[in-house]
């Protein structure tokens, strides 16, 4: 914890306290969304697609897959590749859940993961050097037992625009949340299988945002899916090339 956090939690812990619990009794705890977690689809070369991590990556904030992150990044993807995907996440994981999830998975091969983490590690107090350690596992853990390829770290949310947070916790947890950011996108910059995407969107406030005002609503999956698209796109003359080297 930074010096600057550490006087906020001594300065503010009582205040802090008190509106996270209120937080927690009184936002909605949403469903994840109805639908298929896995899939093929779409003609072209094939893509093998892996997305993974938090309620987020689970799709919270729609009513189905389709609207969800997986679904539109199938959707951008599927007039250009066949794509054979799967889902794995989940509410409320943390980079150590996802990493005891993953390893008690059967090994495969995927060619693009797409990952979400880090606002539950925020939450729940999680040091930055020991998020950067277990970051670092996963993306072993990716390399080593699922083959990917190529691995787009998605950033943290800007939680200091949460509507769901009140001040001064909003400010707090939102600072906390761009610290972890950026040492995502450090750890992406040393990584060579490693793209970080940042989710810095200023359009989070009650109209584009889930009703509970923490997670995304369809416009915001959009903006995500459009921008992995996007990078996909990118680099996939490269992976279909290592697919039969």
């Amino acid at each position: 914890m930074s010096v600057r956090h550490a006087l906020a939690t001594l300065a503010l812990a009582p205040v802090l306290l008190l509106q996270g619990r209120h937080v927690r009794r009184t936002v909605a705890l949403l469903p994840e969304p109805a639908g298929l977690r896995e899939g093929a689809c779409g003609s072209g070369p094939l893509l093998r697609l892996l997305v993974a991590g938090d309620s987020a990556a689970a799709g919270v904030g729609v009513r189905t897959q389709e609207s969800a992150l997986t679904g539109r990044l199938v959707a951008g993807l599927e007039d250009s590749f066949h794509v054979k995907w799967k889902l794995h996440a989940f509410t409320g994981a943390t980079t150590a859940d996802l990493l005891g999830h993953l390893e008690a998975l059967p090994a495969e091969d995927f060619d693009v993961v797409v990952t979400s983490l880090g606002v539950n590690d925020v939450t729940g107090r999680r040091s930055l050097a020991d998020w950067r350690c277990q970051q670092k596992q996963l993306i072993a853990l990716l390399v080593d037992r699922f083959h990917a390829r190529h691995i787009l770290l998605s950033g943290l949310p800007p939680m200091h625009r949460f509507p769901a947070l009140p001040q001064p916790l909003r400010w707090y947890i939102g600072s906390r949340a761009q610290d972890f950011d950026r040492e995502l996108a450090s750890l992406a910059h040393c990584h060579a299988r490693c793209e970080f995407v940042k989710l810095g969107y200023a359009m989070m406030d009650t109209e584009t945002m889930a009703a509970d005002g923490f997670h995304p609503g369809p416009a915001i999956y959009d903006l995500w899916a459009a921008e992995v698209v996007r990078r996909i796109v990118a680099c996939a003359p490269q992976i279909i090339s290592e697919q039969n080297p």
